[in-house]
């Protein structure tokens, strides 16, 4: 059954069809109303690894200048102390994909991701984040002042567009792994599971995460889909040389944002390509907590 409204005319559109365009136009109204500031960020992974209709295959995502409101978010204990309020304060920040359309957190990819908590930081407290570095050759520490605006995402160029689906031959067994990159998601439900079955544990000392995020990157063993195939395949046959290989395949092909800096030490002179660590000063600066008297940690 079709209608023909008066705010499309000419247009013929079956009820499901105009319910769904009233949604899109009152988004895009919402958005387009909306009185505070913004800033339009690209995804590591160019919006290539979602499906071509899907929102974040625009590559971008338009955040907010954080406010009064997402203080609240870092303050609340409650949030904290549950172990979610980077992704409520994150969530919160997120307008839409820089086209109208609004996005669904939970799809993110964790590299995309990544970039979106750097990208709040600094619409929240600037680009400066002062950090104490390790050198890795004598041990030495010493204070540097990180300019967040200047790390770049990694380099990705898939030969496809708009698919998460790969294709890996294991150096030893020579089977052919299909598997895809998690999205945020995914890394929940995996967290769940691993905790799941560390409670199950007869000595509950075990982790389980990298079996369960094995389980949950990986789609196909030569082909075969089924799910207790994957899973004993995991268990049983993923011999530890084809793991690492896997694993340094994974790393070369996920969008990131490359949070690695140049450090050369003041002691010894050694210089190196070091990882920022993330510390609590990263959402928390020093400042911020004084005057909050906030006791926290990044980790949360």
């Amino acid at each position: 059954m079709t209608k023909v409204t008066d705010s499309y005319p000419g247009k013929e559109l079956t009820t499901e069809e105009l319910k769904k365009q009233l949604v899109k136009d009152t988004q895009v109204k919402e958005l387009k109303e909306s009185k505070f500031p913004t800033e339009i960020i690209d995804l590591p992974s160019k919006g290539l690894l979602y499906p071509k209709e899907h929102p974040l295959s625009s590559g971008k995502i338009e955040m907010k200048y954080m406010t009064a409101k997402e203080e609240d978010i870092l303050t609340s204990q409650n949030l904290i102390q549950k172990g979610v309020v980077i992704d409520m304060l994150l969530r919160s920040l997120i307008v839409g994909n820089g086209e109208g359309k609004r996005v669904n957190y939970d799809d993110l990819i964790l590299g995309d991701k990544n970039a979106v908590m750097v990208a709040a930081r600094i619409l929240g407290y600037g680009a400066e984040y002062p950090v104490e570095l390790t050198c890795p050759a004598c041990g030495a520490k010493s204070k540097e002042n990180i300019n967040l605006a200047e790390l770049e995402n990694k380099v990705v160029d898939y030969e496809f567009k708009n698919e998460n689906r790969f294709e890996f031959v294991l150096p030893l067994s020579k089977k052919t792994l299909t598997f895809k990159i998690l999205s945020h998601s995914d890394e929940s439900k995996v967290a769940e599971t691993a905790k799941r079955m560390k409670k199950r544990s007869l000595s509950n000392q075990q982790s389980y995460e990298l079996t369960s995020r094995l389980k949950a990157m990986i789609i196909a063993v030569d082909g075969e889909e089924d799910r207790k195939t994957i899973d004993s395949f995991v268990d049983n046959e993923f011999i530890s040389r084809d793991s690492l290989a896997f694993r340094k395949e994974l790393d070369r092909i996920t969008p990131d944002v490359d949070m690695k800096v140049w450090f050369e030490c003041s002691e010894c002179g050694h210089e190196e390509a070091i990882t920022i660590p993330l510390t609590v000063e990263f959402f928390w600066p020093r400042v911020w907590i004084q005057a909050h008297s906030t006791r926290t940690d990044i980790s949360a």
